[in-house]
């Protein structure tokens, strides 16, 4: 009889890893918009790192729609998934995706944009500190002012966490320089077209601006292009780390940008979502570090935040 149970009980444990190694690890990817110059590159990350991992899966573009969003979770969810990577159109809007992951037990991987929601188990978030990017930027650009001078701060997307976080690092460090004034701050959504149109406004309106600090690389240029051939020496720094951006500050026209690691978010999220459908330990935030580009270090990060 025990002889009969070994024998039974060994048949088990070889077909054990077996079982385990076939069930292949599914991934739903929602990406608030397809159409973003740094997304794509967190996007094509991710992608690579799936292919990488083995893991099936599929990325959907949310559009900046925050019901499509929310219904992609809900198709990856009905689909099975074991894990869900999310970068939130609305970073105030997550509620209802947390509630139908945790209702459905499905692990849930916020990426690049910080969720204005306190994570619960099986959930976590990999992206970088937004407030140190815009005191990395601030800090740069003060140094190019010699400490005085009117700013004017290009905010990004208001539904964003990256928008008020990179903004609030700017203005804690122009509370420090008493002879640093923020006199113009107005929204251009990340966008390179919008932030021509508002930067024009204020040229057009006279505004006595020495800098401006942007909260991405794509608003930095649009401003560069709004300033033509003539930039009436207004210093500008960007966020990001763009291969486009990268070139303005070889071409001396950009003052800074601050290097936001796409590669390691999608890479990160990737990693941080197979550990979380094994049932592994997770740190809640996986942080990716910020890091000061210049002129004088942009060779090392030439090659880093290529699509």
């Amino acid at each position: 009889m025990n002889i009969k149970k070994t024998i039974v009980a060994s048949l088990l444990a070889c077909m054990l890893p077996a079982a385990a190694m076939a069930k292949d690890i599914q991934v739903g990817v929602s990406m608030a918009l397809f159409d973003d110059n740094f997304l794509t590159i967190v996007r094509t990350s991710i992608q690579q790192e799936m292919q990488k991992d083995g893991v099936k899966g599929q990325i959907e573009d949310a559009k900046g729609d925050v019901a499509q969003q929310l219904q992609q979770v809900q198709s990856f969810i009905g689909q099975g998934v074991d894990a869900i990577i999310v970068n939130p159109v609305d970073t105030n809007a997550v509620k209802p995706i947390m509630d139908q992951a945790k209702k459905a037990g499905v692990a849930l991987v916020f990426v690049n944009r910080r969720p204005q929601a306190e994570l619960t188990d099986k959930m976590a978030y990999v992206g970088s500190d937004s407030e140190l990017a815009g005191r990395l930027q601030m800090e740069e650009l003060a140094k190019a002012m010699h400490g005085k001078g009117n700013v004017a701060i290009l905010l990004g997307d208001l539904a964003n966490e990256s928008t008020r976080d990179r903004t609030k690092g700017v203005e804690a460090v122009v509370a420090k320089y008493p002879n640093i004034k923020v006199v113009q701050k107005q929204t251009a959504k990340f966008m390179r077209n919008d932030a021509v149109d508002v930067v024009s406004n204020w040229l057009t309106a006279g505004d006595d601006i020495q800098a401006i600090a942007s909260n991405n690389d794509e608003m930095a240029i649009g401003a560069l292009q709004a300033l033509g051939k003539n930039p009436n020496h207004i210093l500008i720094a960007g966020v990001d780390g763009t291969p486009d951006a990268l070139q303005m500050l070889k071409n001396g026209k950009m003052v800074a940008t601050v290097f936001q690691d796409a590669k390691g978010q999608g890479e990160g999220a990737v990693q941080t979502a197979i550990k979380l459908a094994k049932g592994e330990e997770v740190q809640k935030v996986v942080n990716v570090p910020y890091q000061l580009i210049t002129k004088d270090n942009m060779d090392k990060f030439t090659n880093r935040n290529q699509k």
